[in-house]
């Protein structure tokens, strides 16, 4: 089975720049969009033959994530805990027989850290969430979670210690979500891997391979047995990010 994670930035903008042709060559079981950027009657999307699940942000133009599904799920969830922290429409949840699938745009703690305080809420609610949710079945959990984890998750960490995306606090956070029952799909592989999956437009840092790897697959232990591989498809344009994918 193959599931595969991309954060668009723009849905209409990237399936102009090669979306559905992506889409008909790796042929995924199930594809988690974030930063879509869009209401859902804004576009005559191709379904290609999948269930769409859309979460449109209030604030038109702004986040957003959608899930194709080939397989229909057995129940669809949207925001965390109650429904909560769902205005910007940042999490949908498919529940099927084996496990949960989530996808993820994680707030951006923006320049001089003037939304960590959010930023630290929502990651709170969001380790409540996936505990409860892994308490029933597993749990595969997608996305553009907006960190870089470690210094090899990035290009010139000591440039960056203080920044949005590798700030303490967010990287104390991620840590501990991986310390309540969570594996980093990558690391889990490719320990020592350097490889990035976000690139800045400016500077040409793509060309250059000046990037972060903030875009992931992350599965509780558990589940680590049904795991067969964990991609970062560099090689794909489309979007200032680029997919990864799990194979299970």
């Amino acid at each position: 089975m193959k599931l595969i994670s991309w954060n668009v930035n723009g849905l209409r903008a990237c399936i102009n720049k090669g979306f559905y042709d992506f889409l008909k060559k790796e042929n995924p079981d199930i594809i988690g969009l974030q930063e879509t950027k869009m209401q859902e009657n804004q576009i005559d999307i191709d379904s290609c033959g999948y269930h769409l699940f859309w979460n449109s942000a209030i604030k038109k133009g702004y986040s957003g994530t959608l899930i194709l599904t080939k397989e229909k799920p057995l129940s669809v969830h949207y925001g965390l805990d109650g429904g909560s922290h769902n205005d910007e429409g940042r999490t949908i949840t498919l529940e099927f027989d084996d496990f949960y699938y989530v996808t993820l745009y994680s707030p951006n703690a923006k320049e001089g850290l003037l939304r960590i305080p959010y930023r630290m809420e929502f990651e709170d609610a969001l380790r409540s969430y996936l505990n409860s949710l892994k308490k029933n079945k597993h749990v595969v959990l997608c996305g553009d979670l907006n960190v870089a984890h470690n210094e090899i998750d990035l290009v010139n960490p000591e440039l960056h210690h203080h920044d949005a995306g590798f700030s303490d606090e967010e990287r104390g956070k991620f840590s501990e979500l991986l310390e309540s029952g969570f594996i980093d799909t990558f690391r889990y592989f490719y320990p020592e891997k350097i490889q990035y999956s976000w690139w800045s437009y400016r500077t040409f840092a793509r060309e250059r391979n000046k990037g972060w790897r903030i875009d992931y697959f992350l599965v509780d232990k558990d589940f680590t047995p049904f795991i067969k591989d964990s991609i970062i498809y560099d090689q794909v344009m489309g979007s200032d990010h680029c997919p990864i994918g799990l194979i299970i």
